[in-house]
């Protein structure tokens, strides 16, 4: 395959091999043009649930291209829509146990709808005439690539040549173990030393910023603690919702409902783009008013576009069937008698899971999202058709849920094999 002109994301074209041409899906695996069957280790980057092409949501598609492509969403509204709106509802007010979050607001990716929730909290206090504008996010946190979740999200090589562009953040240190306090503290001071509109949270696990892992009461303490001082929660659970954590939503685990909640990925079981910010009724009706000034600004122009709601409709649907679908138990156990193997093997460090997500630390020299092992641990996964795409010397794996013990042994055998020859 010849060079092409197309500009790939996070990869710098001049050290990276030639992409691999991806001809078709099924299940767990993806088949490349010349035959190959690669496991997808990690989603196809965290959005694929039950796997590529699930029969009921490819269904959906195929049948609502019959009916309404695209039509724009001010001033009109389409059937897959309103569907999918009641349905999300549903899942988030079973999952959480309250119906406090509403109002639902598309878009079409995590960072929109991640950018969406931090326009709404600013807002939200403007026009009830609080002029509150400090949010607050964890050291590490990942929210995004638009100027606010760059924003919110730590500062690195993700967003330094744009620091001119971002605005300020109060900084949470990481709740690392047996320092969760000092991180309590601290939020306790920022939140005292001047009215906060919002804290930002990735609840359970911070994705892009290693797969750092803390606890639900840690989770419920920092609600606890926002709420207290009158500020909005924000939960981006735009990775960890539609089950990777073990439950439908990650906030289930700490009996949290977030004032926002913003979901992508796993919305459409990972088919097509559609994301959602969940909004309460006093976020809705501080913009609700006759006066215009007070409407809410956003939009993109495919928002909840017809075809990716009917998708996501076909998987809420499958949520929506079982107290628990897919079978997440199971996926959960093989993956840490898995973890535990690798846990034993002193290479690796830092073991952990979190519901359907191992991640281990390989002890190497260097460490950090260029990590020199990184590059050459993804070309080894690959050599053995094993889609793993490790965040420097972090490797993790998050299968979709329809992956098999055997697809679990091949990938644990190649995370062994990938150590050896880098070490």
């Amino acid at each position: 395959m010849s060079r092409s002109t197309v500009w790939h994301p996070f990869t710098q074209h001049a050290v990276a091999p030639l992409p691999i041409a991806v001809a078709g899906s099924e299940g767990a695996y993806l088949t490349t043009n010349d035959g190959r069957r690669i496991y997808d280790g990690i989603s196809s980057w965290w959005v694929v649930t039950h796997g590529h092409r699930q029969p009921d949501i490819v269904a959906a598609i195929k049948q609502q291209v019959d009916r309404l492509d695209q039509v724009i969403f001010a001033g009109f509204t389409h059937e897959p829509a309103e569907e999918t709106a009641e349905k999300l509802l549903r899942l988030v007010s079973r999952s959480l146990g309250n119906r406090d979050l509403a109002h639902v607001f598309y878009s079409d990716s995590g960072s929109t709808a991640v950018e969406v929730a931090l326009k709404m909290a600013l807002g939200y206090w403007r026009n009830i005439g609080e002029r509150r504008s400090r949010i607050i996010a964890l050291e590490h946190a990942y929210h995004g690539d638009t100027i606010g979740t760059m924003s919110a999200g730590a500062r690195g090589i993700f967003n330094a040549p744009y620091e001119p562009m971002l605005f300020d953040v109060a900084r949470l240190p990481y709740p690392e173990a047996g320092r969760e306090e000092t991180t309590l503290a601290t939020l306790e001071t920022l939140l005292a030393e001047e009215p906060a509109a919002a804290l930002i949270i990735e609840p359970l696990v911070l994705g892009a910023g290693g797969m750092l892992m803390y606890g639900a009461p840690f989770l419920r303490r920092l609600f606890e603690i926002t709420k207290a001082h009158g500020a909005l929660f924000i939960a981006d659970e735009v990775m960890t919702g539609f089950g990777r954590t073990g439950t439908a939503f990650a906030c289930e685990q700490a009996c949290v409902t977030p004032d926002l909640l913003c979901v992508a990925k796993g919305i459409t079981g990972g088919v097509v783009p559609l994301a959602a910010t969940l909004a309460t009724r006093a976020i809705f009706d501080a913009h609700y008013s006759t006066d215009r000034t007070k409407t809410f600004f956003h939009s993109s122009s495919y928002t909840a576009n017809p075809i990716a709601c009917a998708a996501a409709s076909a998987n809420l649907d499958l949520w929506l069937a079982a107290p628990v679908l897919p079978p997440l138990d199971g996926l959960c156990a093989m993956q840490q008698e898995r973890l535990e193997a690798l846990a034993a093997d002193r290479r690796f460090t830092n073991p952990r899971r979190t519901g359907t997500i191992t991640a281990v630390d390989l002890d190497v020299g260097d460490r950090g999202y260029l990590a020199g092992a990184g590059p050459k641990l993804y070309q080894r996964f690959l050599a053995a058709d094993v889609l793993l795409r490790p965040l420097g010397n972090t490797i993790y794996v998050m299968p979709p849920y329809c992956s098999t013990a055997h697809d679990l042994d091949r990938v644990y055998a190649s995370i062994l094999n990938a150590a050896d020859a880098v070490a």
